[in-house]
Parts: structure tokens; C-alpha cells; sequence
């Protein structure tokens, strides 16, 4: 893809809208309206468009639900990693959640290796040191303690690779299985592995409001002297 005459390989790439954009030689027009859907990506499948090794991916599993728009991923969820999953073809909305300034809150259950005890709670809530710096403080709730497994929320703003599992490694818990509940206004809810729904128009609407802090936000920094 080429935008304004320049090579872009990189997904979720903003875009504006008086821009040339050409794939494959063939200019693109902006669609008239934008596609906005909510996934719940099983576990065992990738979070990308294609797989050089032939997994199945996001994109497979939305086109078999009927979705006929060329929708990208917002942000990414592991391999093993289950839950909800965000698609769109709206980039600015795409940019805004993903760009680390923002801190989009993302709501994780966790089930995990032997009984969480107090102090491995208090060492998540304070952040946890992970091998590229500290781990910012996290939300921690103790869902069920059994003899052997633990089940916790827990509910971060940052998006380091595989950050919840490299967290509780950290305190001896490693994850059994990961499942994302709710990514900034998007809720999985009782939506079923693989099953697809559209946003709701609550969601959309928390979703440009989001975009519209994003949008004064850096309005405000580019005003600021210095």
C-alpha cells in the first residue's frame, strides 16, 4: 500500500483524508461508512490478516461469521490467549487505542498455577519489575482461591508483549489460561469463542469520545509553549 506516494507496511497506519492512497496500483476511496465489529478470538488462533505458518487467524474466523468488510485487528491478543477483540477499518480510532499515550484499560480473568497469596497481590498492585522495566500498577481482584488454582481480574493500561503472563511469572503464578473481558469501552459480555457481533451504539459512542479526548488532547500539547 502506498499512501501519498510512500510505502506503508505497517497495519493500522492513520490515514487523512484528503490522502492518495493506492493498493496494488489501484486507487482507494474512503468507505462512506466505517465497520466496527467485536470478536471473540479463541484460543489457538493469531492476531493478524495471514499466517506464513498457516494458522488460522482473526481474519478467518470473521469472514466464516459473515463479515464482509476488510476490518483490522485493534491491537493484538496472544496465540493462547482467548476474549474480547476489537475490528475495524476506522484508522484513527485504531491509532488512538493503541498508541501507548492514551492507556486504554484492558480487563483480564487469569487462571493460575497454586493459591495467590496476599503479598503476590500487593507486589501486582505496586507493578512488578519485567525485563524491559517496571510494569506500571495494576488492578487486582481475587475472583476464587482453591487448593492448587487461582482465578483473578486483573486490569492493566499498558500493552507490553504477553504482559499479564510475564507478571504473574514474576511472582511464581504462572497462567493456566488468559481471557480478556473488556478492552477500554468494549465488554466481551456472553458472546461465544469465535461469534461476532457489531458494536453496540453505546460503545460507538464511547469510542468517538475517546477519539475526541485523543483529538484535544493533542490539540493542547501542539498549543503549549515550549
Amino acid at each position: 500500500m502506498r499512501v501519498g506516494g510512500r510505502v506503508v507496511r505497517e497495519l493500522g497506519t492513520g490515514v487523512e483524508a484528503d490522502a492518495r492512497v493506492e493498493v496494488d496500483g489501484r486507487i482507494v476511496r474512503p468507505a462512506a461508512t466505517r465497520t466496527y465489529v467485536v470478536l471473540h478470538k479463541p484460543p489457538g488462533v493469531m492476531t493478524t490478516l495471514r499466517d506464513p505458518e498457516g494458522r488460522r487467524t482473526v481474519a478467518d474466523v470473521v469472514r466464516r461469521a459473515g463479515v464482509t468488510a476488510r476490518v483490522l485487528p485493534v491491537g493484538r491478543l496472544d496465540y493462547d490467549t482467548s476474549g474480547v477483540l476489537l475490528l475495524t477499518d476506522d484508522g484513527e480510532i485504531t491509532n488512538i487505542l493503541t498508541h501507548p499515550r492514551f492507556g486504554v484499560e484492558k480487563t483480564y480473568r487469569a487462571t493460575l498455577r497454586g493459591r495467590l497469596e496476599p503479598a503476590a497481590v500487593e507486589k501486582i498492585l505496586r507493578g512488578v519489575r519485567l525485563d524491559e522495566g517496571r510494569a506500571a500498577p495494576a488492578l487486582v481482584r481475587v475472583v476464587a482461591v482453591r487448593r492448587d488454582v487461582s482465578l483473578v481480574d486483573i486490569t492493566i493500561h499498558e500493552g507490553r508483549n504477553r504482559q499479564v503472563r510475564r507478571m504473574f511469572e514474576v511472582v511464581e503464578h504462572p497462567v493456566l489460561a488468559l481471557v480478556r473481558l473488556r478492552f477500554g469501552p468494549i465488554s466481551l459480555g456472553e458472546l461465544a469463542p469465535g461469534a461476532v457481533r457489531p458494536v453496540t451504539e453505546r460503545e460507538l459512542a464511547a469510542l468517538h469520545r475517546i477519539a475526541a479526548e485523543a483529538k484535544d488532547d493533542a490539540d493542547s500539547r501542539s498549543e503549549s509553549p515550549g
